[in-house]
């Protein structure tokens, strides 16, 4: 279903002019960071079939998303790690990524319209459930930052190919659980959700190893010299 632009609407009725979907993607996921997006579409150059990333094919986002890109009048794309993740907790390192790409925005926006929570930045905003499928911006957001994710876990399957990351994107399937199971967590793994920890060989989780100690494990485990 394509998202609609009332609410973009509304806030140019208000007589806000630069308004910003911001959106999420990689909150549920066991691996990696969670991305976040933030788009001010042009009402001049609209951009056909804008939806919830989630209902599209993975064809489909990549189109969108150069589309976005070439005809927006901003956007930025920005992400929160599986570090801060565990730090902070998913759902406030969510609206960390959400800030991060917001303020990435040039011109800055002067409107937000947000897939379901809000933003700690002093900028009028208005937070939408299902946002994704109500408004153009936010479903705009979604796209970018699904395919931005999307790439992301396509590299580090190079590095940790033993977990099909480039098939699931660091999900809960079947294939994942068992490469847990049987290999236990990567330290980019979210130690804060229950199925890595339950399957971490370490009776009790030390923190983070050096930047250095992850790509050498990795490359070991990808077998490179």
């Amino acid at each position: 279903m394509t998202a609609k632009s009332k609410h973009e609407r509304e806030a140019r009725l208000q007589g806000y002019s630069f308004i910003a979907g911001v959106d999420e993607v990689g909150r549920g996921a066991l691996f990696g960071p969670v991305y976040a997006a933030a788009v001010v579409l042009s009402p001049e150059r609209t951009i056909r079939g804008l939806a919830d990333s989630k209902l599209l094919t993975a064809e489909r986002r990549v189109i969108l998303a150069t589309r976005i890109r070439e005809r927006a009048v901003a956007w930025a794309v920005a992400s929160a790690d599986a570090y801060e993740i565990d730090h902070i907790n998913i759902l406030q390192a969510s609206r960390l990524a959400m800030r991060r790409a917001v303020e990435k925005l040039k011109p800055q926006p002067d409107y937000l319209l947000i897939d379901a929570v809000t933003v700690d930045l002093p900028i009028p905003q208005t937070s939408l459930i299902h946002g994704d499928a109500l408004s153009q911006c936010i479903a705009a957001a979604s796209i970018l930052a699904k395919v931005a994710r999307d790439a992301c876990m396509c590299e580090w399957d190079a590095v940790f190919p033993q977990y099909g990351l480039k098939n699931h994107k660091g999900y809960s399937t079947d294939e994942h659980w068992k490469a847990l199971e049987n290999v236990g967590p990567t330290p980019l793994h979210r130690f804060s959700f229950w199925p890595v920890r339950e399957n971490c060989p370490d009776a009790i989780w030390t923190g983070y190893p050096r930047q250095a100690d992850l790509f050498e494990k990795g490359m070991a485990a990808a077998g490179c010299p």
